[in-house]
Parts: C-alpha cells; structure tokens; sequence
C-alpha cells in the first residue's frame, strides 16, 4: 500500500507539473490572440473614420523610385550621405513625406531615422533656415533647422519668423523626433512637447513626420491627437537588432569586484574596441571613470552638469578613438552616430525597458556583432524607484525592467517584443542573448511560506510603528539587526543574501509586498510594505512559485547570477575550457513541501 501510496503521489506531481506547463502556453497564447486582437480591431476603426493606417496603405505602396522627385533622392543619398542603399522603410518614409503627408515612423535606434527628415530637407527649396534672419532670407542655402520644444513654446519671435516663412511658402516639413515624449504616458514624457500641436494648428499645409525607436499603438495614437494630426500613416519596422547580443548579470555588491568585473571585459573581449557604460548618476559617472583610470582604461566622463565644452571634449575624443570607454548618465544620448561601438554595459538597470531599449541600441550600429551587458543589483530598484516616484507611470515602467532582469529563462528578444507589442518567435533568436544559450531545465518551485514569514516581519513593524527598508527586511529575516525587529517563530533561511533579494524583488511584482516613500529635504526613501495581495495567503491552498534551475528533488537553485553563463559564453569564444568556473550561487533548499498532493492548488506564477 505504501508503494501504491508512493506511485499515486508521484504521478499526481507530474500531473502539476504539466497543468503548470499548460498554463504557461495558455497564456502566452492569450497574450498573442490580444495583441493580434487589438490590431484587428484598429484597424476596422480606422477603416470606419476614414483613416489612413498600416492596413489600408502599406509601406509596399511607397517603396518605388518613380515619383517626381526620385532622382533628387537617390543623387542626395548616394553624393551627400554617401550611401548606396536605403536601409528598411527609410525610402517608404522619405516618399511620403516629399508627397506632403503625414507618417510616423517607428525604428529601432541606429536604424536610420534622422536620415528621414535630414534627406528630404536637401531635396526641397522651400525650407526654414538655421537662424532668424535666414528664415526670411529668400537666398539661403540652408536646408534644415533644428529647434527644441521649449523654443516653439517660449519665443514669440521664433514664431514670428516662422509664420513669415510660411507665408512665403518656405515652411514646408515638421519633423518631430522621439516623438514619444509627446505622450505623458510615453517614457520620457516632456511637457514642452504639448506645446508641438500649435505648428499643425497654426501651419495647416505644412507636412508632419513623427520619428522614435520605443512607442506602443497607444502613445502613437496619444501622440497623434497631441500634434493635432486628423490622418496619419504608420510605419514600424521590427523592434529586433539581429547583430545584437543581449546578457544580465549579478551586480557584485563589492565595488572592487564590480570594477575588476568590467576591466575584464574591457581588456579582454573588448581589447582596444569602444564602448559606453551608463550609470544610474553623475557621481557614478565620475568615480567609475576615476576607477577605470586608475586601472589603465582610456575612459571620459559624461553628464549633464558637466561644462559643454567638456562634454564636447570628451565626445570627440572618444568618436576618433582617443577614448576606449565613455562612462555616461543618460545625458549622453542625442548626436551619437558612432558606428563601431562593441559593447554597452549599464552599471545600473534603466528607469524602463524604453530606455535601455535606446541606450543599448547605441551598439553594433555598424550592423557587426556587439554585446549589451546589463548589471543588475537589488539595491537599484529602489534607487531608481524614488527617481521616478513623481513620474505619471514611473514605477510601473521600472518594474517591467525589474522583470526583464530576474527572468532566468526566457528569450530576452521575446520580452523586448512583448513589451513593444510585437510577436517574436524565440527561435529566430539565434542564440544572441544569454537565456537563449543556457542548456539547462528549469522548474516552478514553492516559495509561499517565505512570503507568510515577510509579512510576519512587516506586520510587526507596523504594530510597532516602524518603517523597514529593504535592507531592514533583509536584516531581519536573517535574524540579524534590531532585536525588536525579529519575529519569533520565523527562522532565517539558509540562503545566499544575492538568493533572498530575488526572492523579495519576485514578491514585489506580484504585488504581495509594495513600496512606500517618505519624502525629506534631501532625498526619497523606500519603504516596503504589505501589498494588495497579500491577503490571498489567508487561504492554505494559495501557492506562491518561482522558477529556478532545475536540480534533484530534495533541493534545488534560485538563480541569481547570469556570470557562469556570461563566462561560458566567452570561454567558447575563445575555445578555453570551463572546468575550473566556480559557480556563483549555492543551494536553496525546498520550502513548502507540505502542500504536495492531491489537494487543489491556485498557482500563482511569475
């Protein structure tokens, strides 16, 4: 009977390993019936208005050479550009804008947007001039006028000269690039950018083309509305960088070894090849260049309070390879056309998959391969949190970065794509980002009774009248802080620290824990608290899992650490052997064992 007994359990585990499994494609499957759904659907309401959009007038319509003012775009390319072929939709975008339409254009960044309105300006004699009196100065050869938001919404005089040109008919084409800040559901929303709507209103005949690398259907049609544009044509290329390679690593929490960390790849499989590494703030900027300095590395520092004559400096030096490395905020994003940059390392995870969409697309813009390291520690979500805490969908959008990070398993271009709305099959992947190389299993592991001992500790807290930061949570689930913290009855876990903030970083997105913030004169710090969810673990048959390396039955791997696979990766490049890796991680041992067997389980899963 035992034995039966023993079989029977066996085979019912199974059986909740493959209704798990069915769950997953379930819902990756409803993910793709509504993302295929919403477009259907838009394009039937667009097809009641009487709009214009991708599904009425395709690109295809407007990739030929046979309009009135080909010749002028092709001897344009190819003598002042000096290129000999479009890349994908850019010829599209180019013949409609010169037919005096609107479009907006979605491509990735390096894919070749600002030839768009760049090209378009050589082949037109009716342009605004660089500067006021050669806007109304019917001898200018000047073409294009760049112009920022804030300088429509604040010079009068600016508009003065404007509508002059317009009047004599010199004001033709209005580019708005990353157009996405239009919308304050955009990522980098501007409020200057609102003010963009006073050009269609005021400039009726004028042309509009809209240009950015990271915009759902949603901040395009926001943005739409934004610019006072009635029809609009929409072209978006893929979102996929095939040269690419896309990798997350544990941040080392010594910074000595985070350093020696990056000067390895630096001299090693970056040797004398140019680079970028982004910091989360100007004083990160400053001391990892002083770091990496100290260490022979060729670097510059870049940021926004730096004089501009530095920030030029330094961006010269490194565009003629007198700098290897230029350690940078986010300030260095604008004019970067560098083609032969290898590698993008974040030394901290971005505000929001938007933005480290575009900053790592400053790689491989040569089309050659080039790699994108991310870096990413516990720590930094809070730092970035309460940056972006004012922000309309801040922490929202910092989360879906925290997600992309902790996913161990994943093609990483199938969740950029999901992301950006986008269908991706993970095989076309080719094995160009980290998760897509490992050749391991994995499995959903219980980890619902770590969850039941946090909210022990935090609602002791709150009876007590305390705030736990996440290194105070941490400290006490250890057993170690402030005495009055701990919680009897809840026993430390014997887990790695690095395994224990995965672990609170996964309760956070699934909203058992949430953050607080308390504002002082000098900074926003956060807090964690109980989250919305947490009341589902009134009921014994909730299951919290988690999915970790798949080991034996009685113990199993949280992964933390991305550094094996990253140094597998790089000994089969230069076909060493990996025998002597240490592995970075330990063993976590399986918690909820209890909740075995035939009783029904809700699953919630990451």
């Amino acid at each position: 009977l035992t034995e039966e007994l023993d079989s029977v359990t066996s085979e019912l585990h199974a059986v909740d390993i493959q209704i798990q499994e069915l769950m997953e494609r379930q819902q990756e499957l409803l993910q793709k019936k509504s993302v295929l759904t919403k477009k259907i659907n838009q394009c039937l309401e667009d097809s009641d208005a009487g709009t214009s959009n991708e599904c009425d007038s395709s690109p295809a319509a407007w990739n030929k050479e046979d309009f009135p003012w080909s010749g002028k775009v092709k001897d344009a390319l190819q003598n002042v550009f000096k290129l000999q072929k479009f890349r994908p939709l850019q010829l599209e975008t180019i013949n409609v804008t010169m037919a005096g339409k609107e479009v907006f254009l979605v491509m990735p960044t390096g894919g070749g947007k600002s030839l768009c309105y760049q090209l378009p300006a050589l082949c037109s004699d009716e342009h605004v001039k660089w500067v006021h009196a050669e806007m109304v100065n019917k001898n200018s050869k000047l073409k294009l006028i760049y112009v920022t938001p804030e300088k429509i919404a604040k010079s009068k005089m600016f508009m003065s000269r404007l509508e002059k040109a317009y009047e004599a008919r010199r004001f033709t084409r209005i580019a708005v690039d990353e157009v996405h800040c239009c919308s304050q559901w955009g990522h980098d929303f501007r409020p200057d950018y609102k003010a963009l709507g006073i050009l269609k209103r005021q400039f009726p005949n004028t042309s509009l083309i809209g240009l950015t690398a990271t915009a759902t259907n949603h901040v395009l049609k926001d943005a739409q509305k934004i610019l006072c544009v009635e029809k609009c044509f929409t072209f978006t290329a893929s979102f996929n960088r095939p040269n690419l390679y896309y990798e997350v690593r544990q941040k080392p929490s010594n910074t000595e070894d985070f350093i020696e960390d990056i000067v390895k790849l630096i001299n090693g499989r970056y040797k004398g090849q140019s680079g970028i590494i982004y910091c989360f703030s100007q004083k990160d900027s400053e001391q990892v260049t002083v770091s990496l300095q100290n260490l022979g590395i060729h670097a510059g520092s870049y940021h926004a309070n730096m004089e501009p004559e530095d920030k030029t400096k330094v961006h010269t030096r490194w565009s003629a390879n007198e700098l290897q490395v230029v350690v940078a905020t986010v300030a260095f994003g604008m004019g970067i056309d560098k083609p032969d940059v290898r590698f993008v390392i974040h030394h901290s995870m971005s505000k929001s998959m938007e933005n480290y969409y575009q900053e790592s697309g400053r790689a491989g813009r040569d089309d050659m391969r080039a790699d994108c390291i991310l870096y990413y520690g516990f720590g930094d979500i809070f730092r970035v949190s309460s940056m972006v805490v004012m922000e309309n969908v801040g922490q929202q959008k910092l989360y879906e970065m925290v997600s992309y990070c902790q996913n161990i398993s994943k093609c990483r271009r199938v969740l950029i794509a999901q992301h950006f709305d986008e269908v991706w099959n993970s095989e076309a992947c080719n094995k160009m980002c980290d998760n897509c190389c490992k050749d391991i299993s994995f499995e959903k592991k219980n980890i619902t009774e770590y969850c039941r001992d946090l909210i022990k500790i935090l609602k002791q807290a709150e009876e007590l009248n305390e705030k736990l930061t996440p290194l105070k949570l941490i400290d006490s689930w250890m057993g170690k802080g402030a005495s009055k913290l701990r919680v009897a009855g809840v026993v430390a876990p014997v887990l790695p620290r690095e395994d224990l903030e995965k672990i609170i970083a996964h309760f956070l997105l699934q909203q058992y824990l949430k953050e607080d913030y308390s504002f002082t004169a000098y900074a926003t710090i956060s807090y964690l608290k109980i989250g919305p969810k947490a009341n589902l673990l009134n009921s014994e048959a909730h299951v919290i899992t988690m999915q970790v390396k798949k080991r034996t039955q009685s113990n199993f791997k949280v992964e933390t650490s991305e550094a094996y696979h990253s140094e597998q990766a790089d000994k089969k490049r230069e076909g060493k052997t990996s025998g002597n890796f240490q592995k970075s991680t330990n063993m976590l041992q399986q918690s909820g064992s209890k909740n075995t067997g035939a009783k029904k389980r809700k699953i919630d899963d990451a």
